[in-house]
């Protein structure tokens, strides 16, 4: 069978990177990335026009860049792995992509919670509680938990549970309530699914917009894409639906983050530590946050996105990410045995 378009777009950003010897090069930076956001162009634009450093990058999917780098080994050009999602990145940490960052400007303005030995968060969005005005009550909806209540029976679409955005949220109660619980709740989600997992996050929105289900979980930069649209299908969709800060009287909501780490091979060490310093400033932290309609992990940046401020403040979960990542393994068993697929 003919490899797909993206594969063969894959390979041809490969071979480029790979014709250049992977030993050090003078001002290059080899960036694989599965952070598939249109606007980032303008970071990588303004950090090589400020450095003169030129950067390389190869985009694909995250499985797919993984796998690259693995069988790539100590002959990999790549330097960095960025990528969305907790889960993710404690993949590629735990097959020993990743090397220690010695850098006291990240350790200054990345938070503690948010940052591990090897990896870095960048950005921030929380995993948010959707549903149907007219098919449910605000009150039902308070917490994670309620998803899972027989009040709800045949009211829930979600994705898949193999995702890593759910896995990451599974991960988060495994942390706070102990694995007995998070299956417990997975069983209740699935008996109270609408319909079979299917779609992304701008998917569930819709459905339950729709009326085919009343009630779904989604991170919040999908909510605010929407809401930002100027697409009449889109505004009708979010009018139809209302938004709740799940477990404020608890833990807090969930929070997931794009990262980046430095890869244990790097032939350009210092250029990737200084791109990693870069998406700490100032600059980088409001564009990064606000091209994907996020928040900046670096305390203090100003963000001009009144659209994502309108959905008002809330109590963010204060798990540290690398605890969080830790539990994704326990939560995909744990959602397997629930049969959530």
């Amino acid at each position: 069978m003919a490899p797909s378009v993206h594969k063969l777009a894959l390979i041809a950003v490969a071979a480029c990177l790979c014709s250049v010897s992977a030993s050090a090069q003078t001002g290059v930076l080899n960036i694989y990335s599965a952070r598939h956001y249109q606007t980032d162009e303008a970071l990588y634009a303004n950090f090589s026009q400020s450095t003169g450093i030129k950067i390389n990058r190869l985009d694909g999917k995250e499985e797919e860049l993984v796998e690259r780098i693995r069988n790539e080994g100590k002959a990999s050009p790549a330097d960095l792995l960025i990528t969305v999602d907790a889960a993710r990145l404690e993949v590629a940490d735990s097959l020993g992509l990743f090397q220690p960052v010695s850098s006291k400007l990240l350790d200054e303005r990345i938070p503690a919670a948010l940052r591990t030995p090897t990896w870095y968060s960048f950005s921030t969005r929380a995993r948010v509680i959707v549903y149907n005005q007219a098919a449910v009550k605000r009150e039902q909806v308070q917490s994670y938990a309620d998803l899972a209540m027989p009040a709800l029976k045949g009211q829930v679409c979600m994705r898949s549970g193999s995702h890593p955005y759910n896995l990451s949220l599974g991960a988060a109660v495994i942390s706070h309530e102990g694995e007995a619980k998070a299956e417990a709740w997975a069983r209740g989600l699935v008996a109270n699914f609408a319909r079979a997992p299917k779609g992304g996050d701008t998917d569930q929105i819709k459905a339950v917009a729709a009326g085919e289900c009343g009630v779904t979980i989604s991170n919040t930069y999908y909510l605010v894409r929407m809401m930002r649209s100027s697409r009449p299908e889109d505004l009708r969709a979010m009018k139809a639906v209302s938004v709740v800060w799940p477990n404020q009287s608890s833990w807090g909501t969930h929070i997931n983050v794009s990262g980046a780490g430095l890869l244990k091979h790097a032939p350009n060490r210092d250029a990737a530590i200084r791109f990693l310093e870069y998406l700490a400033s100032d600059q980088a932290q409001a564009y990064f946050a606000e091209g994907n309609n996020e928040w900046p992990v670096v305390k203090g940046i100003v963000q001009a996105n009144p659209t994502l401020a309108a959905l008002g403040s809330f109590k963010p979960d204060q798990l540290p990410i690398g605890e969080l990542a830790k539990a994704t393994v326990l939560a995909q068993k744990a959602f397997d045995r629930a049969g959530w697929k």
